[in-house]
């Protein structure tokens, strides 16, 4: 895969699914403003993917938010079983719990496969966090704080995106021409 194309798929997912649908309402206003870094990575190994996680943290951490608030760790050679993804997840939380980032990030995960406990395989609430391919969301913790400060009812927003899935429904979903 090229990375390009890569990129193209994930800003494409961006656009109609998380801003188009307003899974996420913190979304649209980074985006505008041009602050989501797009970091494909090439690990083929935990290890190297981990390595490039680091990287990514240290980088956000040594840049200005205005430039770049999030960045969006794209892995499409590693981890594309979504067991061994959500395996993964404990290592990045004890990554982030470092020291040196004193407690700045956190981590969404998004993956094409995705699932939730107690749901099946193609319940439709699950595609709240299908990507493209599979991603980490690094999140800096003061950006969250200042979105969930300003919008009111944040915790609200998981039932809402299983409200809006369920009306939309899988045939809503295909419309929206997403690659799979």
């Amino acid at each position: 895969m090229i990375n390009e194309t890569i990129i193209a798929d994930t800003q494409d997912w961006l656009d109609k699914a998380v801003i188009g649908l307003n899974l996420c309402p913190f979304a649209k206003a980074v985006h505008v403003k041009k602050q989501v870094r797009y970091a494909v990575s090439s690990a083929t190994t935990e290890e190297a993917l981990l390595a490039e996680l680091m990287t990514e943290l240290r980088y956000l951490q040594n840049t200005d938010p205005e430039l770049v608030d999030t960045t969006l760790l794209i892995h499409p050679y590693v981890l594309t079983d979504f067991l061994d993804y959500n395996d993964f997840l404990d290592t990045v939380d004890i990554a982030t719990a470092e020291p040196e980032f004193n407690d700045a990030f956190q981590v969404a995960s998004l993956h094409p496969q995705y699932q939730f406990a107690g749901t099946e395989v193609d319940d439709i609430e699950n595609y709240t966090n299908r990507a493209p391919y599979p991603t980490l969301h690094l999140l800096r913790e003061d950006s969250v704080d200042r979105a969930v400060a300003a919008f009111p009812n944040a915790d609200r927003i998981p039932d809402v995106n299983i409200e809006t899935l369920k009306k939309l429904g899988h045939e809503g979903w295909e419309a929206l021409g997403l690659r799979k």
